[in-house]
């Protein structure tokens, strides 16, 4: 089972966030798996993109909390300086995604972009 996982500027909207996973998949070259989740910062809660992205995939949002989001980060392959000045950590997708997918989850794609998000794929670690 696979987590996306979400960063997003504010106001992005969840057209640009279902089109972002869309071209994930495709990249990650698995068209027919089946998401668990989207998962976001908890910062990100009171965005209505991330939140309406969910409800159009008709997937729960899941908030992960600074402490989860810090504990995955020595697993994200991408850093990015931007992100940390603004949010406080280097991979906001990645660390929601692998923090949803739990201590065992792995990356099935680091973090891609488009203009206002950015999205990471997780696949549910066995336990």
């Amino acid at each position: 089972m696979i987590v996306a996982g979400i960063g997003c500027r504010t106001g992005c909207g969840a057209d640009e966030i279902v089109a972002l996973i869309g071209d994930a998949v495709k990249q990650a070259g698995i068209a027919n798996c089946k998401f668990t989740a989207l998962a976001a910062p908890r910062f990100k809660e009171g965005e209505a993109g991330p939140r309406e992205a969910a409800e159009r995939m008709h997937l729960p949002l899941l908030l992960i909390d600074d402490a989860a989001m810090k504990a995955a980060e020595p697993r994200c392959p991408t850093r990015s300086d931007k992100a940390l000045e603004a949010t406080g950590f280097s991979s906001v997708a990645e660390a929601a995604a692998l923090a949803a997918a739990g201590a065992n989850g792995r990356l099935v794609l680091p973090r891609i972009a488009s203009a206002m998000a950015t999205c990471a794929l997780a696949e549910r670690g066995s336990r």
